[in-house]
């Protein structure tokens, strides 16, 4: 297998995906920046190199739409190497209190974007030399805690997604998820203003991880739930 060079990036306007798309980019690929959001941060695109492909407002939870995307990212590089699914999202909440429809959005947010997005990658990964998915877990989702449910419950779904799809690929294109603890972003450190920020893991350090599953290197691995928590 060669090292991907057409690589497609969900949730790419967020901090992870915008640092796992800059690191793709800086590594020689050609970006896809696929997000439900109108528009990328101001200077991500460019960041991503002359070439970049910007789709914006796409709802992934749509798997028309997430096909259309990933046909039009396709269409336009001749192919598609790896898709990395970070879009998603996060709620706490106890399960007394807490509103039952956030189950539902979580659930949407974090499996079926990546189910969605798979599907429609499918085919043209299995038309490559070096076809990769990595999807993003959570190491909150082995062990929950207290609040956790909804989220553990949806990203716990994203696991058994990945090993079910490592298995009908196996051989053709692998499929791996990364299981972050606390990832250090403005957000989480707003949410949580005491903690030691230098344990947390670093978008950066979590994109090495991720680029490192879709290079040539790890072409052996496949069906992996891989803990990536820092110093926690």
């Amino acid at each position: 297998m060669s090292t991907p060079r057409i690589v497609a990036v969900t949730g790419a306007h967020g901090i992870l995906g915008s640092a796992v798309a800059k690191a793709a980019a800086r590594q020689g690929a050609k970006v896809v920046l696929i997000d439900h959001a109108p528009r990328a941060p101001e200077g991500l695109v460019e960041a991503c190199g002359r070439d970049a492909l910007e789709l914006s407002g796409v709802d992934l939870t749509d798997p028309a739409a997430a096909r259309t995307a990933i046909d039009a990212a396709a269409a336009r590089f001749g192919g598609l190497d790896a898709l990395i699914n970070v879009a998603g999202g996060f709620a706490w909440q106890t399960l007394a209190d807490g509103d039952p429809a956030v189950w539902d959005r979580l659930y949407a947010m974090n499996v079926k974007t990546a189910a969605n997005t798979a599907r429609a990658a499918i085919p043209h990964l299995k038309a490559s030399t070096a076809g990769r998915i990595v999807n993003i877990g959570a190491n909150g989702a082995v062990k929950a805690g207290a609040g956790m449910g909804a989220y553990a419950a949806s990203k716990a779904g994203v696991h058994r997604l990945t090993e079910s799809l490592a298995e009908e690929l196996k051989g053709q294109v692998t499929v791996n998820a990364v299981l972050p603890s606390i990832i250090d972003t403005p957000t989480n450190r707003a949410d949580m203003p005491k903690a030691d920020f230098a344990s947390w893991v670093t978008p950066d350090e979590l994109a090495a991880v991720i680029l490192f599953l879709i290079s040539a290197a790890a072409s052996a691995v496949t069906g992996a739930l891989i803990p990536v928590t820092g110093r926690v």
